[in-house]
């Protein structure tokens, strides 16, 4: 049976991919300090990218968009998104729901000033990612004051650029303990709130994984509801937001989070969000892109009439027979090409 998946995939990453990490221990930094400028040229020598998401300002925060215009264009790349940092110190106690109303002003003028640049780099969407806006202690605060707030910003924002779109990255926790959008439920029943058809979901496959949920029904519920804006890809062991490398931990369930995706119809970008902290950034990505290569070329190999047969018995045995059957004969002429 030949390879019938269609075309290849556009693969894209977070510009993040390939910056100066840092955590509570290494304050000093894992790796040369770099540039969103540095961190557009690494991405330019993985080969095998089309597209960036990028943060903004843009890190350091002194460099305009001219500049990152060109260095893109230099790297034969676009932007697919710009993130704007809604998530630092300045917004300890909250972005969209901080309990000072000229923070919470802040915070949307921050994202409208991401938008704008967004217009003008032409990107697909603006990624929001509230990771303040949320609480930490019972008691803390009023969730409906919290959701209110949340689902307002929202809005606001929606009918504000009508020609945009606003992707929700969720997250059960981190920074805060709980994060007011933080499953894929909850993400879109505030969609539904805005009433606005440009705000929709950016599903994380780790924050997914992370939060107890099965990333591939997670990506079905929100196709249904025709809000699944865009997807990024990694790896962890469940415990913790790792970002490791795309299929080095849950290589089956990857597989079929791809194969949802692709069952559905739904044909967007397979973004990386990989955090190579001691690992080259460039030989991560392209590792990433291998091994998501191999789960395209899979889809290919795997009997469709077959495996609805055995899902709707719900056979297990046959189903993950037939997965891996695919699976492992794609992986295998991916390393030996």
């Amino acid at each position: 049976m030949q390879s019938t998946a269609g075309d290849e995939p556009v693969y894209g990453a977070g510009v993040w991919h390939f910056a100066t990490y840092v955590d509570r221990y290494a304050t000093d930094g894992y790796g040369e300090p770099r540039t969103i400028l540095d961190a557009i040229r690494l991405a330019g020598a993985v080969g095998d990218l089309s597209v960036l998401d990028l943060n903004w300002p843009f890190p350091p925060g002194d460099i305009g968009t001219a500049e990152v215009k060109k260095a893109l264009a230099e790297q034969r790349l676009r932007a697919i998104a710009v993130t704007p940092e809604m998530y630092t110190g300045a917004f300890a106690r909250g972005g969209f729901t901080n309990p000072d109303p000229a923070v919470r002003r802040q915070a949307i003028d921050l994202v409208a000033g991401a938008a704008e640049v967004g217009r003008e780099l032409g990107v697909d969407y603006v990624k929001l990612w509230p990771g303040q806006d949320g609480y930490d202690y019972p008691f803390q605060a009023d969730y409906a004051d919290l959701w209110g707030k949340t689902v307002g910003a929202l809005r606001e924002l929606a009918h504000a650029f009508p020609d945009l779109k606003f992707a929700i990255e969720y997250k059960p926790r981190e920074p805060r303990n709980r994060m007011v959008l933080s499953s894929v439920a909850r993400t879109l029943l505030a969609v539904q709130e805005t009433g606005a058809d440009n705000v929709g979901v950016l599903l994380d496959f780790g924050h997914s994984l992370y939060g107890g949920e099965t990333p591939a029904e997670a990506a079905r519920m929100a196709i249904a509801h025709d809000r699944l804006f865009a997807i990024d890809v990694n790896d962890n062991f469940r415990g913790w937001d790792d970002d490791m490398v795309v299929g080095s931990v849950h290589l089956l369930e990857t597989f079929e989070f791809f194969f949802a995706l692709h069952d559905a119809g739904w044909q967007g970008v397979w973004q990386l969000d990989q955090f190579p902290f001691r690992e080259d950034p460039v030989e991560a990505a392209r590792t990433g892109i291998r091994t998501m290569r191999a789960f395209h070329r899979a889809l290919g190999y795997l009997d469709r009439a077959e495996l609805a047969a055995a899902q709707a018995a719900q056979d297990a045995l046959t189903a993950q027979h037939l997965a891996k059957r695919a699976l492992f004969r794609a992986l295998a002429e991916s390393e030996a090409a």
